[in-house]
């Protein structure tokens, strides 16, 4: 089921291959985009019955509704998803950024602050997997980095509401305004408000390859976090690992549609095992059909030769989700350049990362680790400079700005650093 490749067999580029089928979806998104600009709520309501089998009167979810669904959580499930979310809480605030003010030259005040954002909208899926864990994910860090408001939207389900425990984790984020809405529509609503769902600055969270498309389209006109692709996970691991805890790590990400695992080790005993262990797991897993077909599609062992050549192949994969299964992982953590969020140690499984310890679990898919990082606070705010002369300073720095303007040809630009001064006409 999974593909075997061993690098000394094998060329690495033939291994490191991510070749993507998707199939063109934009104009289907333009024209969602289009719909909803024009006609707002209307095309809203006509998407839910078409897409969700929704009839909806109210896009809104009323806050009463939010407060009960709280209140009706399993109280274990609401013990556990509180002190989920104080985790993130305690991570987060350790981002939080302050400005800064310069005052090395008389007469010059150099600085920088830092803005929350005004409005962010948060898109939470809601389909076969209603993903309240990513609620707190995204909200908990804007509500931290100071946003005056925090919107939601996610898909309505057949009876017109959203998933009970999406609106409590809303609750606990202190969110205020959830709406039922999903798909690439609920992103142009996003991006475009109308006239239910107000417009906001940024859009952020995850969702199906339509609102990723929806995301592509619209920024510019609003600013989002990142567009992201399939889960994936990187297992590193030695011989000494337990093929059932690595064959359990890799299925718990390809059970999202499309995802994609890889183990790479320097054990073809453990590559064997964790093979054979992947497929007696895999029979157990309501979602087993569709994880077989990930597996199929996008699962790797890769044999090496050592540990320091898998995290050369890790780094080259900049994978989403990295776990290293081998002794003193700190002592590789150094090595590691590519990764959205990494996993140490051989009690360390991703779902941890997932849930429960307070990092993020918003994170770059699909190689973009190379550049990219974790949702954080600083995707909810803005930084500013500012700039202070005094007549005096200026006086002394005038003749410079000018020349340097001039070099460039932009002899507006020189004039008016020269128009405060009695040199103005040099």
């Amino acid at each position: 089921m999974m593909k075997i490749l061993d690098t000394a067999q094998v060329p690495l580029s033939e291994i490191l291959d991510r070749t993507e089928n998707q199939r063109d979806i934009s104009g289907a998104v333009a024209g969602i985009i289009a719909e909803v600009r024009k006609n707002g709520d209307a095309a809203l309501r006509r998407y839910a019955r078409e897409f969700d089998r929704a009839d909806l009167d109210e896009l809104e979810v009323p806050q009463e509704r939010t407060d009960a669904a709280l209140a009706n959580l399993e109280p274990t499930l609401r013990e556990a998803m509180e002190e989920a979310a104080e985790n993130i809480r305690a991570f987060h605030r350790r981002q939080v950024q302050n400005g800064f003010v310069i005052v090395d030259k008389p007469g010059v005040v150099l600085g920088q602050k830092v803005t929350p954002i005004e409005k962010v909208g948060v898109y939470i899926p809601g389909g076969t997997a209603p993903l309240f864990s990513t609620v707190l994910m995204d909200c908990v860090p804007a509500k931290i980095a100071g946003c005056p408001e925090i919107i939601i939207v996610s898909p309505p389900t057949c009876c017109g509401d959203v998933h009970p425990a999406i609106l409590a984790a809303a609750r606990i984020a202190g969110v205020d305004r959830v709406f039922r809405c999903g798909g690439a529509q609920a992103v142009a609503a996003l991006a475009y408000g109308t006239e239910s769902i107000p417009r906001v600055d940024k859009i952020v969270g995850p969702g199906n390859p339509f609102v990723q498309e929806a995301k592509r389209q619209v920024f510019g006109a609003v600013g989002i976090d990142m567009i992201a692709g399939p889960s994936d996970i990187l297992v590193i691991a030695d011989g000494d690992s337990d093929p059932r805890q690595v064959a359990a790590d890799l299925l718990s990400q390809a059970e999202h549609d499309n995802g994609c695992a890889v183990l790479v080790t320097d054990s073809p005993t453990l590559a064997q095992a964790a093979e054979r262990e992947i497929e007696c797991q895999l029979t157990e897993l309501p979602l087993k059909e569709s994880t077989r077909a990930s597996l199929e599609k996008n699962g790797k062992i890769i044999l090496v030769r050592d540990i320091p050549e898998a995290v050369r192949i890790a780094n080259a994969l900049a994978p989403e989700h990295l776990e290293l299964c081998v002794d003193e992982p700190f002592s590789f953590l150094e090595q590691v350049k590519n990764a959205g969020s990494i996993f140490l140690g051989r009690s360390c499984p991703e779902a941890v990362g997932d849930y429960f310890a307070g990092s993020n679990h918003t994170l770059p898919t699909y190689g973009t680790a190379r550049y990219a990082s974790a949702l954080s606070v600083e995707d909810f705010v803005k930084k500013s400079q500012f700039i202070f002369y005094s007549s005096e300073a200026l006086a002394v720095d005038a003749g410079k700005i000018a020349l340097l303007a001039r070099e460039e040809g932009l002899e507006a630009h020189a004039r008016s650093a020269l128009a405060r001064g009695k040199s103005e006409r040099t």
